[in-house]
């Protein structure tokens, strides 16, 4: 019997991932390992935004090798996971080596979460090492799950008006046997549109979606009901060969994707990244593989909203369309 394909992430050669979701708190964690030192960048586009060790990441820092990638709930508070992450890596002798240790290499971003559950929940150093000893090369487990678990769309009116939102990931293939995966938790104070522009999460209004970017153009900005941070996060992996700055095009190339389904987009709220890595050595051209990743990025998203369930009294889009 043939093996189901694998249209996630980890349909990539030498990429695992795992989840840890804390279900009664509402928050969680997601990791993703791996196999062989990763090299890539991130465009931070958020002006809200809380992340660790991300600087290995930057242009002009010396350092060319990433191990994992952990995404959290919590807001910084999530930030302490990470080293659940270190934990495990330095356990399995990875890391940069220092001649006296090694040194995992572990950029970490997080979600606001704190306003849908319990806000004294929080993704700890132990679950993280449990998504750590849970990763597996088997598809991505999808919707409210990990760093998904506490994501919710549309926020205008704060949390209790939103949509249950979640996790996706897909896999795209390019020319000449090229692949590339992303992964996305689908965070937004926006909306989130579908491939027709309708809006499939966002902010209620009775039993419908109130459009948020039309009130907010009518002069409507409150943030007062718990709406203060979002964020979607989004990750790139492809096995062709980068550089740090041809990882950076790509990552922009891919956001303007995301751009397109998520309204407002990059609001004062959101601590918005997109990180873009490379673990192999296949030719390709840095326009070629920004299309691949704004397609990947937007089939993420997409099935973030879609594979997400009504959870901590907030519905899904599968309860209201």
């Amino acid at each position: 019997m043939s093996s189901p394909v694998n249209n996630t992430i980890t349909g990539l050669d030498g990429i695992r991932v795992g989840h840890c979701s804390d279900y009664d708190g509402g928050t969680g964690v997601t990791v993703i390992l791996f196999d062989r030192p990763a090299i890539g960048a991130a465009d931070i586009t958020g002006m809200a935004t809380s992340t660790r060790q991300i600087d290995s990441l930057d242009m002009i820092h010396p350092g060319t090798a990433v191990h994992a990638i952990c995404l959290a709930g919590g807001s910084a508070f999530g930030l302490d996971s990470a080293s659940g992450v270190m934990k495990f890596l330095e356990e399995k002798d990875v890391g940069f080596d220092l001649v006296v240790a090694r040194l995992p290499i572990v950029p970490t971003a997080v979600i606001f979460d704190l306003s849908f559950m319990n806000p004294k929940a929080r993704p700890t150093h132990d679950m993280a090492y449990q998504a750590c000893e849970k990763a597996s090369a088997s598809p991505v487990e999808q919707g409210c799950v990990g760093v998904g678990t506490g994501a919710t769309s549309g926020k205008i009116r704060g949390v209790v008006g939103a949509t249950k939102s979640g996790l996706g990931s897909s896999l795209v293939n390019g020319a000449d046997g090229i692949k590339l995966g992303a992964l996305v938790v689908a965070n937004p104070f926006g909306d989130i549109l579908d491939e027709n522009s309708r809006i499939i999460a966002g902010a209620r209004d009775g039993s419908g979606f109130l459009d948020s970017e039309k009130v907010i153009a009518a002069g409507e900005v409150r943030t007062r009901f718990g709406a203060q941070g979002n964020t979607t996060l989004c990750v790139l992996v492809t096995d062709a060969r980068l550089d740090k700055v041809m990882a950076m095009q790509v990552a922009r190339m891919a956001g303007h994707g995301i751009s397109r389904h998520i309204s407002p987009y990059n609001t004062p709220f959101d601590g918005d990244i997109v990180f873009c890595l490379s673990i192999g050595d296949r030719p390709a051209h840095p326009l070629h593989l920004g299309v691949l990743g704004s397609h990947a990025a937007t089939k993420a998203l997409l099935c973030a909203v879609r594979a997400a369930r009504g959870l901590g009294g907030i519905p899904s889009c599968s309860d209201i369309l």
